[in-house]
């Protein structure tokens, strides 16, 4: 539950200090709940090994076909933590790495590859590719069914009529903190701060199926900060360091940072963690920290935060590797269906 202004939490003490590990480097006056991501990526992840042990009492491994092209350092640490969690899950998984000047028409034949395959129930196209790959041309040549990205059109035309598909891996795993955490959805105010089709517009929606009444807001976005300022719940995606101020912040109110931003310049560092040495000295150590969209300031309005790192990030290899479990089971239902009308259509 959120706590509001002038109200007061009753919590164990392990779990408040687990959360307020977290936050222990910033040095900050913590007075928000932290919504520990890794804690419920644990949850999620003991709930799909009794999904995989049923698939496998039937015979059936999930897989994660990856492709990674060229030699993008933050994406090659990005692919091997998604494969490392297959291994810890037990699915299956295979990594496909295209030099750096693959062309269009070598990717779409990988991916046709990859669609024919039955034991890949997922194929993940790890962005970005190269300039000279058309994104848009290979992301919509992956099938819809294997899509567990969940950027293909019709999975985002599934997600807009509320029905049954991939959704993305980064709003649904949002969503998951959400409900877990227990905030409460249905009639909030919410605030998405971006409007990617990548995490905004499926977050917006995702929240707006909750039946949250949902504000999306951009650059252009007149007197950005008054309406984050409104909001019960905020939702920061806009991609730029430390962005949503503790002034833009009503009290008490849930913030899901999905941004993680690298800083390495030391003005920009000295201007963010002014009021957190501890974080300073982790970056005059170390050269470069992290920090999302959301200033860290921010923690001492807000009545729930999710941290960075430690939220929104482990959630969406969860979310990935849900996805792919979920797609192997609705393939072998569809096939199953599939089978049995072709056979009740044969008969004289």
């Amino acid at each position: 539950m959120q706590t509001m202004p002038g109200q007061t939490r009753s919590a164990g003490c392990a779990t408040m200090n687990m959360n307020n590990a977290l936050f222990a480097t910033l040095g900050a006056n913590l007075t928000a709940r932290i919504l520990n991501g890794n804690a419920i990526r644990d949850q999620i992840y003991a709930e799909l090994r009794q999904k995989i042990a049923a698939l496998a009492a039937a015979g059936i491994r999930p897989g994660l076909a990856a492709v990674l092209v060229g030699e993008n350092a933050a994406s090659q640490i990005y692919v091997r933590s998604k494969i490392a969690a297959c291994e810890l899950l037990g699915l299956g998984s295979w990594l496909h790495t295209p030099p750096a000047a693959v062309s269009t028409d070598k990717m779409l034949s990988l991916v046709e590859e990859l669609n024919a395959r039955d034991d890949v129930d997922g194929i993940l196209v790890q962005l970005p590719l190269p300039g000279q790959v058309d994104t848009k041309r290979v992301l919509e040549a992956v099938d819809p069914a294997k899509d567990v990205d969940g950027f293909h059109p019709v999975n985002l035309g599934r997600l807009v009529s509320g029905r049954v598909g991939l959704v993305a891996c980064t709003p649904s795993g949002a969503m998951e903190i959400l409900r877990r955490s227990g905030i409460a959805l249905a009639g909030a105010n919410a605030v998405v701060v971006g409007r990617s089709d990548i995490v905004g517009k499926p977050m917006a929606l995702l929240l707006m199926h909750a039946n949250a009444t949902v504000t999306i807001c951009h650059s252009k976005t007149r007197d950005l900060p008054g309406v984050v300022r409104r909001a019960d719940i905020v939702v920061a995606a806009i991609g730029r360091a430390a962005m949503v101020e503790p002034d833009w912040v009503r009290p008490g109110a849930t913030v899901i940072d999905v941004g993680i931003n690298r800083i390495i310049d030391v003005a920009e560092a000295e201007r963010i963690f002014a009021k957190f040495p501890s974080k300073l000295a982790q970056f005059r150590e170390k050269g470069a920290v992290l920090v999302g969209d959301v200033h860290p300031g921010v923690a001492e309005v807000a009545g729930a935060i999710t941290p960075v790192p430690g939220g929104v990030g482990p959630m969406t290899i969860a979310m990935l590797m849900s996805n792919t479990v979920k797609a192997a089971r609705l393939r072998r239902a569809h096939t199953a269906t599939m089978t049995k009308t072709g056979a009740v259509a044969a008969q004289p």
